[in-house]
């Protein structure tokens, strides 16, 4: 429900793909992004964002973070 809560979540379960909505409590999804990739056992992993923010520098400031794919709200 928090992005500290989704790194440990990641951490146990290391998942091939990680959807993390950008606007987390406690730590924004960019940030979410950022500490994953600084993790060599995340680099492979496939990050995507979600956001109700479709304008081109949200996607910008997400590929900057390290994901791979953004996606608007609704899905």
């Amino acid at each position: 429900h928090t992005g500290p809560d989704g790194l440990k979540a990641a951490g146990a379960f290391a998942p091939e793909v990680v959807i993390a909505d950008i606007s987390l409590p406690g730590m924004d999804g960019y940030s979410v992004a950022r500490e994953l990739r600084k993790d060599p056992a995340f680099a492979r992993t496939l990050l995507i964002a979600l956001s109700g923010h479709g304008s081109g520098g949200s996607r910008q400031q997400a590929t900057d973070a390290g994901f791979d794919c953004y996606l608007v709200k609704p899905v």
